[in-house]
């Protein structure tokens, strides 16, 4: 969507600050021994308490107030009777309705100690989007967005996931346009000012290839090798953008 007055700002502006309450609380359960069901209930909780629902139960019918994926599961990982296992790396994707309006971001988190690569991995994710901010302003086009994001990853010895990207939000979860993390030619898109779109550098240590599990949601990494996803919502102006879910 595109903002049109400060009241539609102030209504995204409270349904980010829900999501970011929702991650917070999730994160900070994150342990070995878990349930990845649990972690899901803990964040289904606050969104009760706030007024907020899940975007994804409403609009997919997601079998989860949120994804959570472990490991080589890249996104829509589906909360289950699983335990963290000390060293798993793990991603928090929260989207959240509220009033009409909808934000969404993720986040990667280590349950225990974990290798130095999945460190790197999860610093690069991060890295990666906030170079993305440095051209997500009015002007550019969503080619830019992807040509940083794939810059910072490739320099760090990593892949981008290519099948997956950001998007605009607001009304419903998906909305155009679609924001390749890699500089795609079709990206042309010109960033103008109001328009609320995620930015989410979803990676891999490995090839970057993936295929979606026999559950028909979970998307892995094609040789099972780690990922990391990193997003906020945000809205386009002409100087740094505003993160509604930082």
């Amino acid at each position: 969507m595109s903002i049109q007055d400060e009241e539609e700002l102030a209504s995204l502006k409270a349904v980010g600050r829900i999501v970011r309450m929702v991650l917070e609380a999730m994160k900070a359960e994150v342990r070995p021994g878990i349930t990845t069901r649990k972690l899901d209930e803990i964040g289904a909780q606050v969104m009760q308490e706030n007024g907020a629902r899940s975007a994804p139960s409403m609009v997919y019918k997601f079998p989860g107030a949120s994804c959570i994926s472990l490991n080589d599961e890249a996104v829509h990982g589906i909360p289950s009777e699983r335990e963290l296992s000390e060293g798993d790396l793990v991603k928090l994707d929260v989207t959240v309705e509220k009033d009409g309006f909808m934000a969404d971001a993720a986040i990667t988190v280590p349950a225990g100690r974990v290798t130095a690569e999945a460190e790197k991995l999860m610093a690069c994710a991060e890295r990666a989007f906030q170079q993305a901010m440095l051209v997500a302003r009015a002007g550019f086009r969503v080619f830019d967005i992807g040509r940083m994001v794939e810059r910072e990853v490739r320099k760090s010895g990593f892949a981008v996931i290519r099948e997956l990207g950001g998007h605009g939000i607001g009304r419903t979860i998906h909305e155009q346009p679609h924001i390749p993390n890699y500089p795609d030619p079709q990206a042309r898109h010109i960033l103008r000012e109001g328009l609320v779109i995620t930015v989410e550098p979803i990676i891999s240590s490995g090839s970057g290839r993936v295929f979606t599990d026999k559950d028909g949601w979970t998307v892995r990494t094609g040789d099972h090798a780690l990922s990391a996803h990193h997003e906020h919502t945000l809205v386009i102006t002409s100087g740094a953008p505003i993160l509604l879910t930082a």
